[in-house]
């Protein structure tokens, strides 16, 4: 059964920020911060039914739709680090997303989660996915320094060559962003009225950290119980 802890979701375009707020909001609060790929890498590796479900869309080129990411998600939630709370970065993606997560968290008598939506400038997005690097064995993204090219650039945790990303490409950054913006306006307008917040992700990251933990500090998530006594979360497909 979950003990009662803080939700953080992350909203917001590519190339935003949330990542990196994500890891330190972590280290302070002392949660895990879940992107949705690490969760999606890590069921696949894991060799369940689930993960062979996610691998075989993966691998088709197509996106993982609502009831797949929804199931890897609820899997992830069940684990014993999430029990003091989380930070969800990049999930939900839409309304549908958004739907199933409250139910699940209703389920399991954890609180309203909070919201930080992180706004960005176009022009900027595009600016920092173009200087943006992964990992292709572990996943790690690093930012290059100003002037350099990417070329040569190896990774710090186990020395692969870091490659960018297809879609950190100009033109498909572009498609990418339309399909953000219509998906963010149907989220924006659900979690809206709820623990709600606008972040401007343009400023030093050491600013943002700290606009972060104030608006977390005096702000105590909303309890909620559960319709039935000690009901135990289940999994999206026992749902």
């Amino acid at each position: 059964m979950y003990v009662h802890g803080t939700v953080v979701i992350f909203l917001g375009p590519p190339g935003s920020g949330k990542g990196t707020q994500a890891a330190r909001l972590a280290s302070t609060l002392g949660i895990p911060a879940i992107s949705t790929g690490e969760i999606l890498r890590r069921e696949c590796r894991s060799g369940s039914e689930l993960g062979t479900a996610v691998e075989t869309v993966l691998e088709s080129g197509h996106l993982v739709g609502d009831e797949l990411m929804n199931q890897v998600v609820a899997h992830r939630l069940l684990e014993d680090d999430c029990h003091g709370g989380c930070i969800l970065d990049g999930y939900p993606r839409t309304a549908a997303q958004a739907r199933f997560l409250n139910e699940f968290l209703w389920r399991g008598a954890m609180p309203q989660p909070l919201i930080f939506d992180f706004r960005l400038p176009f022009r900027e997005i595009v600016a920092r996915l173009g200087h943006r690097r992964q990992c292709p064995k572990c996943g790690r993204i690093i930012s290059l320094e100003p002037g350099k090219d990417g070329s040569g650039v190896f990774c710090e945790r186990d020395g692969s060559l870091l490659i960018q990303r297809a879609d950190d490409r100009p033109d498909v950054i572009r498609a990418r962003m339309r399909l953000y913006e219509q998906n963010a306006k149907e989220l924006t307008h659900y979690y809206r009225g709820q623990s709600y917040h606008r972040i401007s992700a343009g400023r030093p990251p050491e600013a943002i950290a700290d606009d972060l933990l104030r608006r977390l500090g005096p702000a105590q998530p909303k309890r909620r119980s559960t319709a039935v006594s000690g009901t135990t979360p289940q999994p999206a497909w026992h749902m």
